[in-house]
């Protein structure tokens, strides 16, 4: 059985305080990933990516279900998925916090799920191979 403490380890053994899990099959997602990952190392986070076997385990979630949307899992094991899981990750950056406030506002997170699903859609896209009106 996976559990929490055994998985969410950084490289040095400590606990991490959370998990980001990005599409490592995504070009746009993976240099996101490279940019965040010393961001959030420097607040306790980790950066994985959701292909690792390890992770459908974790979460209780198919491959089908976890590459759908970007995953946050903090360590008290509450998890997130989405625009959800960048507010996650904003809330540990300072200069992520606006958009953390912007949420907040009555019907923004609506606003804010449909730019993710916009973009999440687009994400294997070149442009050769998708339109974007």
């Amino acid at each position: 059985m996976i559990t929490l403490v055994d998985e969410i380890t950084d490289r040095k053994g400590r606990q991490a305080r959370g998990w980001l899990f990005f599409d490592a099959e995504c070009g746009f997602c993976t240099r996101t990933a490279r940019w965040l990952t010393p961001i959030l190392a420097r607040r306790g986070l980790a950066v994985a990516p959701l292909q690792d076997a390890r992770v459908a385990a974790l979460l209780g979630m198919t491959r089908r279900e976890l590459l759908k949307e970007l995953r946050f899992l903090s360590s008290d094991g509450a998890s997130f998925g989405g625009a959800r899981a960048v507010l996650a990750v904003a809330r540990q950056i300072w200069w992520g916090r606006p958009v953390v406030w912007l949420a907040a506002l009555p019907g923004m997170m609506r606003v804010l799920d449909a730019g993710y699903k916009r973009v999440a859609a687009r994400r294997g896209c070149t442009e050769e191979q998708c339109e974007i009106p």
